[in-house]
């Protein structure tokens, strides 16, 4: 879903604080026994070739990395857990990813990745061609520590295959200093003020169903018929140079330089630019905002299974948890996190941003866009790129 910016901001002082203080509380854990070991089994070679050792792909900075001598999460699961993992950053966007794999998994021969991260619409068509495995929860205790809400999703209803990465939401960021006002909803990307300045999402489910709230429709259960008055509205503001550019994870760098005024965008993206650009806003449009969640899955004939179960179980602790999500700010699947979060004065004010723990009242303006049949994905993404390649 994301894609790579050319540069990381850097840690806010507060942040850094925070993981450099949780890595020394927990010292011991470090130099204690692995999960396996202190039930007081011993974990086993993993895979067909005997060796400890987990390959992941994931998104870019979608992780806290080690980083001014201060280890990142990767470095402290190796070094508890004694599994050498190779964190692909490779991810870039989730269809050219799957065309890279599909020749592979389609021919029934395993791919290099034990565990992939991807968008729960590409978790969902993976799961229905039978190209990733039931995961070993049964070896995941912490898989508990899930959020109520992020139970028996629509793209994997008995969670048999999946467990969240990270959630978040698609809104609207927009820079103050060239709006030279606030915005208040999916309107303002269509005024003639900012013409050749606003941004859309490459990503189709984002994008359009923004528009589609906006629109008074229902993206939970999305139809051609009920899309067609957001596309149109999408075709004429492309075809009139109202939208500047579709792009990628690369619109943080023409919000930053002010070559979009606004745009839509992700919520985690933005929490970090601001520490740049302290002029950025992102905002929930009243009429709604789309819920994405990012999914761990194994694909067919995955070879370092039991690594695979210590990592998940690892990253569904709660304070290792509250580490990831205090460096990439995106919403946490895991329970306990905010409170970990609250506890700590480096981090407290990251426990009531709402974009990382929505209230009640942003989480009713908040839906998922539902699933589509292969036949009706195809008709989307061929009018989406119409538009947006045009």
């Amino acid at each position: 879903m994301r894609q790579p910016p050319p540069s990381r901001p850097p840690l806010a002082s507060t942040r850094r604080t925070f993981l450099r203080r949780s890595i020394l509380a927990a010292t011991a854990a470090v130099a204690g026994p692995s999960l396996l070991a202190a039930c007081g089994r011993r974990a086993p070679d993993s895979g067909a070739t005997g060796e400890r050792r987990l390959v992941i792909s994931n998104y870019p900075i979608y992780i806290d990395p080690s980083e001014d001598g201060v280890p990142g999460s990767v470095e402290r699961f190796s070094k508890q857990t004694g599994i050498a993992v190779t964190y692909r950053e490779d991810l870039n966007d989730a269809q050219t990813f799957f065309a890279k794999v599909q020749p592979d998994l389609a021919a029934g021969r395993p791919i290099a990745q034990d565990l992939v991260v991807v968008p729960y619409w590409l978790a969902e068509r993976l799961i229905r061609l039978g190209w990733v495995e039931a995961l070993p929860l049964e070896q995941v205790p912490n898989a508990r520590n899930l959020m109520p809400s992020l139970r028996n999703p629509s793209w994997d209803p008995q969670q048999r295959h999946s467990l969240p990465w990270q959630s978040g939401i698609a809104g609207i960021a927009y820079n103050l200093e060239v709006t030279g006002r606030e915005l208040k909803g999916v309107d303002d990307l269509f005024a003639s003020d900012l013409r050749g300045k606003v941004g859309f999402l490459t990503e189709m489910r984002d994008t359009l169903g923004l528009l589609m709230l906006a629109d008074g429709q229902d993206i939970s259960r999305p139809t051609w018929d009920t899309a067609q008055a957001s596309f149109d509205r999408m075709q004429k503001a492309r075809e009139s140079g109202q939208i500047r550019a579709f792009t990628g994870n690369d619109y943080q760098d023409d919000l930053l330089a002010g070559n979009f005024a606004a745009c839509i965008a992700w919520s985690g993206d933005v929490a970090q630019l601001v520490l740049e650009q302290p002029k950025l806003r992102f905002l929930v449009p009243e009429t709604g905002g789309v819920l994405w969640a990012d999914v761990m899955v194994m694909p067919r004939g995955a070879r370092n299974r039991q690594a695979v179960a210590e990592w998940l179980n690892w990253v569904y602790d709660p304070e290792n948890a509250a580490r990831i999500a205090a460096s990439v700010q995106y919403i946490s699947p895991v329970q306990g996190v905010q409170e970990i979060l609250a506890a700590d004065p480096a981090t407290k004010a990251l426990a009531t941003n709402p974009q990382m723990f929505p209230d009640a009242a942003m989480q009713q303006r908040l839906r998922v866009f539902g699933p589509l049949s292969s036949e009706e994905e195809a008709r989307f993404d061929e009018r989406f790129a119409r538009i947006s390649q045009a």
